[in-house]
């Protein structure tokens, strides 16, 4: 069975680029700017407040996890009030050692394991939008082990290094993201997939992109009428039914344009075009420049 969360993760290939530990003590906060690249943190010990723009403020609890797809920006602290520091994550330089915040010499009240990774995909950003923007998982024990392989293999020098971190950034995010596949979340693939009707459509385009579906076809596959699938579909994942296939396809072209070296052709066979021509004109019209231009700014 095609399992869509796994192919997106796939393709968005995720890299591991910084992990630390994070204390903080006595009266404290700290302001973050917009970062843009995926962040994760996990409660060790104590507890904090997180507040991200344009999301409900979280009390977090040892235990607790929290991945940002995008990273907006945010207020981490104690739960007294306080003037936040400012740091902009671009060019505020990394402390050796254990990131401190507040009081260095008073005992932590709370200490977290946190990092952030990059998406290697040319195509993130749609990828993305389909993903919540806040993930937070309670008493998250297998992710905060994750967490905590990744932050001692990140910082050694061990051989294969680089692939384990890799592998390690993919787990935690399928195990981060399935915790979050249910019917209350915000619109978008995790939710399309808690619904059982709907994630049988969505099974059935990832498994087979190539074929030429009609809406009346996947409401089939869902069991469903045709208008009942296509305003459940839209309500659900947050997108028509016709235009998630269309930007699935794309980013399954980008990926081989991109990564693979594919030739246009093959590439058209594969996500459902009848020609070169036809799918050269789909594709510069989604992404805006035409394939051959796309797949030379992507390797070169």
């Amino acid at each position: 069975m095609v399992d869509p969360l796994s192919e997106i993760i796939t393709l968005l290939r995720p890299r591991a680029v910084f992990t630390k530990g994070i204390s903080g003590a006595g009266r404290w906060g700290v302001r973050h700017s917009s970062f843009g690249h995926p962040s994760f943190c996990a409660v060790v010990e104590g507890a904090c407040r997180l507040a991200v723009d344009g999301q409900p403020a979280l009390a977090l609890e040892a235990g607790d996890f929290v991945l940002l797809p995008t990273t907006p920006g945010f207020t981490l602290s104690g739960f007294e009030p306080v003037v936040a520091e400012l740091i902009d994550p671009r060019i505020t330089p990394s402390p050796e050692g254990e990131i401190r915040h507040g009081a260095v010499g008073e005992a932590a009240s709370v200490r977290l394991l946190g990092g952030y990774f990059v998406f290697d995909s040319g195509d993130a950003e749609l990828l993305v939008s389909l993903l919540p923007a806040q993930v937070h998982v309670p008493s998250a024990g297998r992710l905060s082990t994750l967490v905590r392989l990744l932050t001692e293999e990140a910082g050694e020098q061990w051989p294969g290094r680089d692939l384990v971190l890799t592998r390690l950034v993919e787990v935690l995010l399928v195990e981060a993201l399935r915790l979050t596949q249910r019917p209350d979340a915000p619109p978008g693939l995790l939710r399309g997939l808690a619904d059982i009707r709907i994630s049988e459509a969505i099974r059935h385009m990832h498994g087979d992109p190539a074929r030429p579906w009609t809406v009346a076809q996947l409401a089939k596959t869902a069991a469903l009428s045709r208008s009942g699938f296509f305003e459940r579909f839209l309500r659900n994942v947050g997108l028509p039914p016709m235009e998630y296939l269309l930007s699935w396809r794309m980013a399954i072209a980008k990926d081989l344009l991109r990564h693979h070296k594919t030739s246009i052709a093959e590439v058209a066979e594969r996500v459902g075009y009848g020609s070169a021509s036809t799918f050269s004109t789909a594709f510069r019209r989604h992404v805006g420049q035409s394939p051959g231009r796309y797949a030379a700014a992507a390797t070169g």
